[in-house]
């Protein structure tokens, strides 16, 4: 148990018989009032986003998992074929498991697994991932007063909003985190 003044982001915690990822958190000290943490959790089960607010003097269950580096191989229809970095030891994650982070799956990326008793509960993707343009709109011409922005669609299925100069066959670095464009591979 921890105090939820120590929670911080990426952590696990146990709420009720769920375990969520810290996606963000604010400790908030308004004035005459009780401070309180305020965070906003993800369900490693089924992906769902939940804001919970916690007291400065509650206490919070830290959930404890294990933790292997794999490296992405290939997948076949809902399952995804991973090598422990260490072991060698193949293993295979559902998109279940994955959650929206099927979507950065490239071959040769390394993620984290995280299990509990054995089995996977979550993933930890790297920060950016590298990915490839495989369709965007054209840019339009001399509509440029503005940072325009158009979809582009990269070779994982996912589509994004980047700058309008990105052009198809272009590597682009994506952030996990927001699904977000952050710059041009060079």
């Amino acid at each position: 148990m921890i105090a939820a003044t120590q929670i911080r982001k990426g952590m696990i915690l146990k709420v009720g018989s769920d375990l969520f990822r810290v996606i963000s958190m604010d400790h908030v000290t308004p004035g005459n009032w009780r401070g309180f943490v305020q965070t906003k959790l993800r369900n490693l089960k089924t992906g769902k986003l939940l804001d919970q607010r916690f007291r400065s003097t509650d206490t919070v269950e830290k959930a404890v998992l294990s933790s292997a580096q794999v490296e992405y191989l290939y997948s076949s229809g809902d399952e995804h074929h991973f090598m422990n970095t260490e072991t060698y030891d193949q293993v295979m994650l559902s998109s279940e498991v994955l959650g929206e982070g099927v979507s950065y799956l490239v071959p040769n990326v390394k993620i984290r697994v995280e299990t509990e008793g054995g089995a996977p509960v979550g993933v930890e993707l790297p920060g950016t991932v590298e990915l490839k343009v495989v369709d965007c709109a054209p840019t339009i011409k001399g509509a440029s007063a503005a940072a325009q922005t158009k979809a582009a669609t990269l070779e994982t299925g996912l589509t994004i909003q980047v700058p309008a100069f990105i052009e198809h066959g272009e590597v682009i670095r994506v952030d996990t985190s927001d699904g977000k464009y952050v710059e041009r591979v060079k």
